[in-house]
């Protein structure tokens, strides 16, 4: 289907991938950038740091909604914000020029390999949910780490930084609130690195397919989240994302 300048059919796979991610996102309030780059990269076959630009485009758009909402509600921490901002911002930055400087063909199976693993973290995470509550000790390393996967990889800021700081023992609530809220700065950041690299000629159909997909799954995230326990929700992704990431890396290296 052809709207004027808008191809419909081809931004369809984007809406479908967009519609995914943002359901999993809204029930588990992470994994919208892991679940966008596994699915382009792995199943779509979008270079990798075509389709980190893309999902971090988008995400300036919903965590900059997100970070507002967190503010309004008092969610934020302000020295843990502070303390993961700088590291992030940073690692995010060394990421995405990373990215962008090695072949794609060179560098797809070792981030469909990280992707694996956070998938497996993720599941893991489930499995034995709650986790032990343990005193939050690494922070900044955390940013720094985070925020160069998250460039790296096209996603898993929220579930390498927030996880790993609920599992410290920080207090759940404000975790969430401040993480979401420094990933604005962070994915607006790596977005400008990108479109630097990369120009944005190839940005506009598959960032509005994004964009469609993630508003028409919203409604049906926040109910998931309501309705369906965290463990459970957490056991699905775990293996959703390590199955498509493996399949991903089988594809790459065959």
């Amino acid at each position: 289907m052809d709207l004027g300048f808008l191809d419909v059919d081809s931004l369809l796979p984007f809406m479908a991938v967009g519609f995914a991610a943002q359901l999993v996102d809204g029930a588990l309030g992470m994994a919208f950038g892991v679940i966008s780059n596994t699915l382009m990269v792995g199943v779509l076959g979008i270079p990798p740091a075509l389709a980190s630009q893309r999902v971090h485009f988008v995400e300036c758009f919903t965590t900059a909604t997100s970070g507002i909402s967190h503010l309004l509600h008092g969610n934020i921490d302000k020295g843990l914000f502070f303390k993961l901002l700088i590291p992030g911002v940073i690692g995010g930055v060394l990421g995405a020029y990373v990215l962008t400087s090695i072949d794609a063909g060179v560098i797809k199976p070792f981030i469909l390999a990280y992707l694996s693993c956070i998938g497996l973290y993720i599941l893991w995470r489930g499995l034995f949910y709650p986790p032990k509550v343990k005193d939050a000790k690494i922070v900044a390393p955390l940013g720094l780490i985070g925020g160069f996967l998250d460039a790296a990889g096209g996603g898993g800021w929220g579930p390498v930084v927030t996880s790993n700081l609920l599992l410290q023992g920080a207090d759940p609530r404000k975790v969430v609130g401040t993480v979401n809220s420094v990933e604005f700065f962070l994915t607006l950041t790596v977005s400008a690195v990108f479109i630097w690299h990369l120009g944005i000629a190839d940005l506009a159909g598959a960032t509005l397919g994004l964009l469609i997909g993630g508003l028409l799954a919203s409604p049906l995230g926040a109910w998931a989240a309501k309705h369906l326990p965290a463990k459970q929700m957490l056991i699905l992704v775990g293996i959703v994302l390590s199955l498509t990431s493996a399949y991903g890396v089988y594809r790459a290296l065959s």
